[in-house]
């Protein structure tokens, strides 16, 4: 067996897919050593694992230069939606705009951003989309609006340097015991509410799915934009029913004014009134760019992503 050649570098390291990543690219025979970026501290304790305690916005490149960083997957993140908002996007799209800048400075070869399939917009119609559909995220959802700034900021990035691998990994909902996101979020609440009339259809991955997908991509060079969203799809109703809450069914205008409401007396601190298009209309994409050109091979469907949230939170007993 050779020697391991390749150091990669995880900013969002302590957060819920990123220390998964890191512990996949730690079992990888090809990678030496694996630089961890994060204002919290590791989860990951191992003798090729370096932890970096720092904002992505603070100076980075000589970092990835004096460890020989091959490769950077960025997947840093404020994911709860700031009522500053300009604070919130600073974080995001300014974060982002300070990393690419140093994987350029410090010479990378390799970049891999971890967007999302929300920055698509969820609207009627919205199904099956392909990787060449416009990204129209619903306006006012900060989470879908920054991811759609950030490959705005990739895209000219690989425009400008061709000699970097540039992937953009637009992924679904991200399942799994313990999963960390705007949709688990908002399965903690009292009470679900949906649009009378609409029961969307739902992709989930299992996060063992894209510690392996982004494993793939920051290991190897596959520039280009991927879709990622394991194989069916699970209706929302279905979705409240595995969190065990009840579904309160309300008209479309007393849905979105329950939650912008909820939202301005602060009873809810996940999105304003626009997060309900994303339990409205569908905004399911296709994978068949990553399967022709990735050939992964899915552990997980999207219902059995979901089950292992649900038994993952039945264990864990109440919060």
């Amino acid at each position: 067996m050779s020697a391991p050649t390749q150091t990669i570098a995880v900013t969002g390291a302590a957060g819920y897919v990123g220390a998964r990543l890191v512990e996949r690219l730690l079992r990888d025979e090809r990678v030496r050593c694996v630089v961890g970026v994060d204002v919290q501290a590791a989860r990951v304790a191992h003798e090729r694992y370096v932890h970096l305690r720092q904002d992505v916005r603070a100076p980075l490149a000589d970092a990835l230069r004096s460890h020989g960083v091959e490769a950077v997957a960025h997947l840093a993140f404020v994911l709860r939606q700031t009522r500053r908002r300009e604070e919130g996007r600073a974080a995001n799209v300014g974060g982002t705009e300070r990393v690419l800048a140093a994987c350029a400075e410090a010479g990378v070869r390799r970049v891999v951003l971890m967007s999302s399939a929300t920055a698509y917009g969820a609207r009627p119609g919205a199904t099956g989309m392909s990787e060449e559909a416009p990204l129209r995220p619903a306006r006012g959802f900060a989470y879908a609006e920054d991811k759609a700034a950030c490959e705005a900021l990739l895209r000219r990035f690989a425009a400008e340097r061709r000699d970097i691998a540039a992937t953009s990994l637009r992924g679904c909902v991200v399942m799994g015991p313990g999963a960390a996101n705007f949709i688990t979020a908002a399965l903690e609440r009292p009470a679900l509410i949906g649009v009378r009339g609409a029961d969307p259809p739902m992709q989930f991955v299992h996060e063992d799915d894209m510690a392996e997908i982004l494993a793939r991509c920051v290991t190897e060079p596959h520039p280009g934009v991927y879709n990622v969203a394991a194989p069916g799809a699970v209706r929302w109703s279905e979705v409240v029913a595995a969190a065990g809450k009840p579904l309160l069914r309300l008209p479309a205008p007393a849905a979105y004014g329950l939650a912008q409401l909820a939202w301005l007396a602060r009873l809810q601190s996940d999105a304003p009134a626009a997060g309900v298009d994303y339990v409205r209309w569908p905004w399911t994409v296709s994978t068949a760019r990553l399967e022709a050109e990735l050939g992964h091979t899915f552990a997980y469907d999207a219902r059995g992503a979901l089950a292992t949230w649900a038994e993952g939170r039945l264990r864990a007993g109440p919060a």
